[in-house]
């Protein structure tokens, strides 16, 4: 037997084993497991953000059994096996690449994405469900955007030409100063909104992913924060009790260190 199959059999056999003699495992239901799966999805996307493949692996060990977890369950449940969940993603994946596993020609990977959303829709249609009914309701709000976005890029409704999404964010930025003039809040935090959107789509639209971006920058300004109250305890000062202009100062100083 091959040696990727005997280890992913083995991970079968364990979890059989654990649902029969270890009483937390027992314990566990679909629900249960729930928070602790979106809890794994963070630590691998947190490892993949810091390019750490030792953790990579790890967690992706962790993610895999919880996959394994919710297949036993079900199946003790007569609601389907393992066997089920990976046929269903081998026919997904078939039938989504024509260019490989068919006839159909595609000359670059945006031709791939907008034809997979094609099909994608052809199954959507069947099940009478929208061409946004994917996007998961719980996805936090920045991927949601992205991902709404791309969904309706991938059948054509999408910016002709790229730079056009600089005119639109110019747009949503005076429309918010306008609200900023008037101090309505509610319109203020709906055109907010709107620039937020629109900074999302700009992002797509030249190949930058959005919520990683923003989690380089939020690590960069942690770096910064961390080596200015460094020096202050250093210097046996607090942070707090130093003047604005002093803090730039130190922020610069991190700045220039990087």
């Amino acid at each position: 037997m091959d040696e990727k199959l005997k280890s992913y059999e083995q991970l079968l056999d364990i979890m059989d084993k654990l649902r029969e003699e270890c009483p937390w495992d027992r314990k566990q239901t679909i629900e249960s497991l729930r928070s602790h799966t979106i809890e794994e999805c963070f630590e691998l996307t947190d490892a993949i953000s810091r390019n750490d493949f030792d953790n990579i692996k790890e967690e992706l060990g962790d993610l895999l059994l919880h996959i394994v977890f919710y297949a036993k369950i079900a199946d003790e449940q007569a609601r389907f096996s393992i066997k089920d969940v990976t046929d269903a993603i081998n026919h997904k994946l078939i039938y989504r690449h024509p260019h490989v596993f068919g006839e159909v020609s595609v000359h670059d990977a945006d031709e791939v994405t907008h034809n997979w959303e094609i099909l994608k829709q052809k199954e959507k249609q069947k099940k009478k469900e929208g061409v946004l009914s994917g996007v998961p309701k719980g996805l936090p709000a920045l991927i949601k955007a992205f991902r709404i976005q791309q969904k309706a890029a991938g059948i054509g409704f999408d910016w002709k030409d790229k730079k056009e999404v600089w005119n639109k964010v110019k747009e949503e930025i005076g429309e918010f100063e306008k609200e900023l003039h008037e101090q309505n809040s509610e319109n203020m935090e709906k055109e907010f909104g709107d620039i937020l959107f629109a900074l999302i789509n700009a992002a797509r639209l030249y190949g930058i992913d959005p919520e990683t971006a923003l989690e380089k920058t939020n690590r960069k300004f942690i770096s910064r924060f961390n080596h200015m109250e460094t020096v202050c305890k250093e210097k046996e000062k607090n942070l707090a009790e130093l003047s604005l202009d002093e803090m730039e100062e130190l922020w610069i100083e991190a700045k220039n260190n990087e």
